[in-house]
């Protein structure tokens, strides 16, 4: 019996997170050797490791196949919330140890990622780092760009093929881009078939004509705007064909396809680029940034 006369709970054993990272590691290499050399261990330290796991969960996990090493069933159904842990574990762990800062940090992104991916972000980081004051600018990747250049903001999301020479973007996210059109018409059959896009100097809009001229389909761009929103907006009313992100989509909205006669698009980075200065406040938010779209990356996998 617990205090007062309350029955204890019975208490799981606790698996030490180095364990599951050393699984996660093996599972997603699919080498012993790979996951010794990348964590600084053996790899008789590593097989051990495996080996304590396998005893707490009582279940085999892994299996050395003609590929290399596999995961059993037991092992793959392991592997996803292992992952969702070890993120949770480590956002944790650098929450705590992260040194207090204070102060401005300017950071600059194309407004379809703020609205996505920045709001628990940024929740997030005003929770622990309440002295800090983010100021956000939204605008198109390549007017960003020129910002950062004139430094006109500490760092900012853009989209891959932005950068310029010189700049070192590190990737965050990566996915095809996908046609979008309406539920309702069928505007991706008309020819010339009208486009939702950017201005001619955006990836996106380069790679949608690029697509099109590959196919042969004729094309006219009957719609610009430097916002996701305002290229959804005639896309949902029918009267044009727009490019985006996958992911939710409003009502209204469907992907198109190769059953549509669309033609293929190349896969889409988002990378963060930071500027020379800032200090510490802008290394930290940047830190907060990676650590949200590893979340996610994790979450949706």
């Amino acid at each position: 019996m617990g205090l007062e006369g309350i029955p204890m709970l019975a208490i799981p054993p606790g698996i030490d997170p180095d364990l599951l990272r050393s699984f996660v590691l093996i599972a997603e290499g699919g080498s012993f050797t790979r996951a010794a050399n990348a964590v600084g261990r053996t790899q008789s330290a590593i097989s051990m490791q495996i080996r304590r796991l396998e005893e707490t969960l009582g279940q085999s996990l892994l299996l050395r196949g003609p590929r290399g090493v596999e995961t059993t069933p037991h092992g793959a159904w392991l592997l996803e919330r292992a992952k969702r842990l070890l993120a949770m574990h480590d956002e944790i762990f650098a929450t705590f140890r992260s040194p207090t800062v204070s102060g401005t940090v300017r950071l600059g992104t194309p407004d379809d990622y703020a609205l996505r991916w920045l709001p628990g972000i940024l929740a997030r980081f005003a929770e622990v780092h309440p002295a800090v004051e983010v100021v956000v600018t939204c605008a198109p990747s390549n007017e960003l760009v020129e910002r950062l250049e004139r430094d006109e903001i500490d760092l900012t999301l853009l989209s891959g093929g932005n950068e310029r020479a010189g700049m070192v973007g590190q990737p965050l996210w990566q996915a095809g881009l996908r046609w979008i059109g309406s539920s309702n018409h069928a505007a991706h059959r008309r020819s010339p078939m009208p486009l939702a896009t950017a201005q001619p100097s955006c990836v996106w809009h380069r790679a949608a004509v690029r697509a099109l001229d590959a196919a042969e389909i004729p094309w006219r761009v009957a719609y610009t705007s430097t916002s996701q929103a305002g290229t959804l907006a005639p896309a949902l009313a029918g009267l044009a064909v727009t490019i985006g992100l996958p992911g939710p989509l409003p009502p209204g909205l469907r992907f198109l396809g190769p059953e549509d006669g669309m033609p293929p698009l190349p896969d889409f980075a988002i990378i963060l680029v930071t500027g020379g200065g800032g200090g510490p406040v802008v290394e930290t938010l940047a830190e907060a940034i990676r650590a949200g779209f590893a979340e996610a990356a994790v979450t949706q996998a």
